[in-house]
């Protein structure tokens, strides 16, 4: 794949689909937007407004929206912009409609629900023969939309087609990185939303700033180990992927993980906190501990995450079972 303008196809037009193909655009690509609704792409081409997910954010000229899956058998490459858990679903019938050469990019965070498997490992179940990537990192969708700075990792094991698809896919306000690393970077991004719901309930117990920053060093202590055990490189986790993409989702209500935790923080139900809206956290949480148990690795946040999602713990018998283990060396 050339470092030259593309044809990109972008499937998933939620706030991070539409903010993505904005910035592929605006990277000279021509950009075929897909989603499952019709009338929703028929709108958003007369529109050139996503005001449900982005509101106030122009459509990039460049961008054409469809609901048909078949349009995005030319594009060069597919970015995979569908919630984690709808991953196979996806790879099933990209599968069905685009040649086997052409590359899908991972841009959902999460571990399959189940299964256990990690979302490149589905995909490779699908399209045993297919290029996967995976594209993670600190970035908001309503910054990357409006052309904020932001700056991305992206992950492939064929280094050339990492490099081309970053080179296609930076623009004036969006740089990608790439590396090697496919399994540090996925874990990176599936990790960090679990952490980012302890630092939420954190915030919105009112148990202060010097908690917050405890979990989040502690949290990033439970990222590493995790890696280690799971073949992803230590050195990855230290980048965008990693702490940076933890530290900006445990920082801000903006993150919708974060959010979540913080009204369960405020003594809201886990439904009542979810309102009605994917919270990838919540969906990954077991799924995180049970592969962590199943090598025997120390996540005690993450562990205390599940337990109160599964109505097992109250968030104060959570900070209780954190203040109280064992006092040990520090790593």
């Amino acid at each position: 794949m050339s470092a030259q303008p593309q044809t990109i196809g972008i499937a998933g037009a939620g706030a991070w689909g539409t903010a993505l193909a904005n910035a592929a655009a605006s990277a000279g690509n021509d950009v075929v937007l897909w989603m499952r609704s019709p009338e929703q792409a028929d709108a958003l081409a007369a529109t050139r407004t996503n005001e449900r997910c982005l509101p106030g954010v122009k459509l990039h000229e460049r961008i054409t929206p469809t609901a048909e899956l078949a349009d995005l058998a030319s594009t060069r490459v597919v970015l995979l912009v569908t919630p984690a858990q709808t991953t196979r679903e996806m790879s099933m019938a990209l599968a069905s409609v685009l040649p086997v050469a052409t590359p899908l990019v991972l841009c959902a965070k999460g571990i399959e629900r189940g299964s256990g498997a990690f979302l490149c490992d589905v995909v490779a179940e699908e399209r045993p023969s297919a290029p996967v990537a995976v594209l993670s990192g600190p970035s908001f969708a309503h910054d990357v939309a409006r052309g904020l700075p932001t700056a991305v990792t992206l992950a492939c094991r064929d280094a050339a087609l990492a490099e081309a698809l970053a080179n296609a896919l930076s623009g004036p306000t969006f740089r990608v990185y790439h590396r090697g690393d496919v399994r540090g970077v996925e874990i990176g991004g599936a990790a960090k939303n679990v952490l980012a719901i302890a630092c939420g309930a954190v915030a919105g117990k009112g148990l202060g700033e010097s908690a917050k920053a405890a979990l989040i060093a502690r949290g990033f202590a439970e990222l590493l180990r995790f890696a280690r055990a799971y073949g992803g490189n230590p050195e990855t986790l230290m980048g965008l992927s990693g702490l940076g993409d933890l530290v900006l989702t445990c920082s801000t209500a903006q993150s919708r993980n974060f959010a979540f935790g913080q009204r369960l923080g405020q003594g809201m139900s886990v439904e009542e906190a979810a309102g009605g809206k994917l919270v990838e956290g919540a969906t990954t949480a077991s799924a995180l501990v049970a592969l962590a148990r199943a090598k025997g690795i120390d996540m005690p946040i993450a562990e205390a995450v599940e337990q109160i999602l599964s109505g097992a713990w109250t968030l104060d018998q959570a900070v209780d079972a954190l203040m109280n283990r064992p006092i040990k060396s520090e790593y």
